[in-house]
């Protein structure tokens, strides 16, 4: 019976860590920062600690967002891409 015991302890003190692990897992939703500057609301999206995106809302006008570049924190709007396609109209009737 001691033996048991003893086993018993033993299995539940090796199980303790990985319940700890499991408890730090990513979460999949985004944590939110609303905040005010000036005349526009800012809205901060990050995961895991990690900023990826950024929705600018300026009174009265349209929102845009902001997204990262590359892996450094530059940010660029994703309205305007970095390439720039003519749109000429040639026919119209």
């Amino acid at each position: 019976m001691r033996a048991l015991n003893r086993l018993l302890l033993a299995s539940l003190l090796a199980l303790a860590p990985v319940t700890t692990f499991a408890a730090d897992e990513p979460s999949a939703e985004p944590d939110v920062t609303i905040r005010q500057e000036g005349d526009k609301t800012i809205q901060e999206y990050r995961v895991n600690g990690i900023l990826y995106a950024i929705k600018v809302t300026p009174k009265g006008g349209k929102p845009y967002f902001l997204v990262r570049a590359d892996g450094e924190n530059n940010f660029v709007r994703s309205d305007y891409p970095d390439m720039l396609i003519p749109a000429w109209e040639i026919f119209s009737w």
